[in-house]
């Protein structure tokens, strides 16, 4: 099937493509169809009833590379996911209005890729506590570092504090190798993936032996009032409420405050309520705080974890 557009620019062409065409075969993984250009004509292996849909998807692409955006997989499936519940009508809006949060060590520009990146990305901006609830893959908390590392390098603060309860989810710390620190870091990875992106190795060790930068487990921000910093509590599902709150209180003047995590990914033990549900219902109201919630159509990762999702969502109510 021949689509109804033309591709006029050899460099609109290899905007759309990508990479080796690594752009075209998202279509592959995701709908099962084969893409190729011919000349400046699109084919696609694909039922006429899909026409419509891969049109519009295909316009919104040729627009965007018409525009110099760089594309990459990630944007062509997250455009492919607003088309197929018809939102595309301000794509190329949210990516003409991008703004750069961070340079990665890699010169990479950090910018919000979905209409909930931006809104999250905006809150974090303005308001001293935020909440970003949603899935995993949806940008919560690397949005959130990358935040976090431009405050820092601002001199909008002069801490960054990142944090996790260390919740066990089928593995016994007692079990670990070594004190309390080796055994809870493994649980803190992800945090420093993320600041190893935006400050590179070496720079981000600096400072966290100065102590500029601190990662610990949730347990060691009792007793602390956390002025001129900007902190991050990550997987807070797993938070008890009583962590919760002892958590929310440490919150000082000129500082941000950001609470990630996913309500449907709770690793606490029996009957124990989790501290960010219990947020979400007697904070929700509060207008000096901001929650923004993610959707499936936000993650951003491989085509497969999108239908693995998908199917745990289906039979989410079968019991084994």
């Amino acid at each position: 099937m021949k689509l109804n557009l033309k591709i006029n620019h050899v460099e609109t062409l290899q905007l759309l493509v990508g990479i080796e065409d690594k752009n075209l075969l998202v279509f592959k993984a995701h709908f099962g169809y084969d893409v190729s250009i011919y000349e400046n004509e699109i084919v696609v292996a694909a039922p006429e009833s899909k026409r419509e849909l891969l049109e519009s998807i295909f316009k919104t692409l040729i627009s965007l590379a018409e525009h110099k955006v760089i594309l990459t997989e990630r944007d062509v499936l997250y455009i492919i996911k607003m088309a197929e519940v018809n939102e595309l009508d301000h794509i190329i809006d949210l990516y003409k209005s991008q703004k750069k949060i961070l340079v990665a060590e890699s010169g990479k520009a950090i910018v919000a890729k979905t209409f909930n990146q931006k809104v999250y990305s905006d809150a974090l901006s303005k308001y001293s506590l935020v909440f970003g609830i949603g899935p995993a893959g949806t940008g919560k908390t690397y949005l959130a570092v990358a935040h976090a590392v431009a405050a820092l390098k601002a001199g909008k603060v002069k801490k960054l504090i990142l944090t996790r309860p260390a919740v066990e989810a089928g593995e016994q710390l007692g079990f670990l190798p070594g004190d309390l620190k080796e055994k809870v870091d493994p649980y803190l990875i992800p945090l420093y993936d993320a600041l190893y992106d935006f400050l590179g190795r070496t720079q981000t060790d600096t400072l966290l032996e100065k102590g500029i930068i601190e990662i610990a487990p949730l347990a060691y921000m009792r007793g602390r009032t956390l002025e001129n910093a900007f902190i991050i509590l990550d997987e807070a599902q797993n938070t008890t409420t009583t962590q919760m709150k002892m958590f929310l209180t440490r919150l000082g003047f000129s500082s941000v405050m950001v609470v990630t995590g996913d309500p449907t990914q709770i690793d606490l033990g029996y009957r124990k309520e989790s501290g960010l549900k219990q947020a979400i219902q007697i904070l929700g109201d509060i207008e000096e705080a901001k929650f923004i919630y993610f959707d499936k159509v936000d993650v951003i990762r491989h085509p497969l974890v999108q239908k693995i999702l998908e199917r745990y969502e289906e039979n989410e109510s079968w019991i084994p």
